[in-house]
């Protein structure tokens, strides 16, 4: 007769222990993530300070304008390729943080309904005569819900891919254009 609720007890420690797991895996990911970034940016910030010191020494050096033009002109291709590359680096970054994430919340959510069809099989066994539709009517509605979930699983994972796409043509399109800007500097 005290089965159910010791039932429905240790499932709710089990689901809050799993919680609890899946929030550390993901603050973890985060720390990650966000370690990538600073040593992105660290390195970014020092190779600028570098170049924009040589640069500077270069076009002081300089003697006559046209010197100093064709100088300037000349670094417009690699600071663009280098902007370029730094965004290339940066989406990377967030698109691998994307999909731990994603992966960990995919497990996470596989395994409790795992754990909730079984505790549904496991309380229906012990379910008093004449619940089978009600028993039928809550495995109905966790199927449902899977089915949901699977379905905004798929429409986010094709947003995230189109925005990569997007996000890689727009890369594509800003380093062709300054290709062609510093080729009519240069000339």
């Amino acid at each position: 007769m005290f089965a159910i609720p010791e039932q429905f007890s240790n499932a709710t420690k089990a689901n809050f222990e799993s919680h609890f797991a899946l929030m550390s895996s993901l603050t973890s990911k985060t720390f990650e993530g966000m370690e990538k970034l600073v040593d992105l940016n660290i390195s970014a910030a020092k190779a600028t300070l570098e170049e924009s010191s040589a640069t500077a020494r270069q076009l002081l050096q300089a003697k006559d304008p046209q010197e100093f033009f064709s100088l300037s002109a000349a670094q417009a291709q690699p600071t663009a390729e280098k902007a370029l590359s730094y965004g290339r680096q940066l989406a990377s970054i967030a698109a691998g943080t994307g999909a731990e994430f994603s992966k960990a919340a995919e497990d996470q959510i596989v395994e409790a309904n795992r754990k909730v069809i079984s505790l549904v099989d496991e309380v229906s066994k012990n379910a008093p005569a004449g619940s089978e539709s009600f028993v039928a009517a809550v495995k109905t509605a966790i199927s449902n819900a899977n089915a949901g979930y699977e379905q905004f699983s798929k429409t986010a994972k094709q947003a995230v891919e189109a925005m990569e796409t997007n996000f890689n043509a727009a890369v594509n399109q800003f380093g062709q254009a300054s290709r062609k800007a510093t080729a009519a500097a240069a000339a």
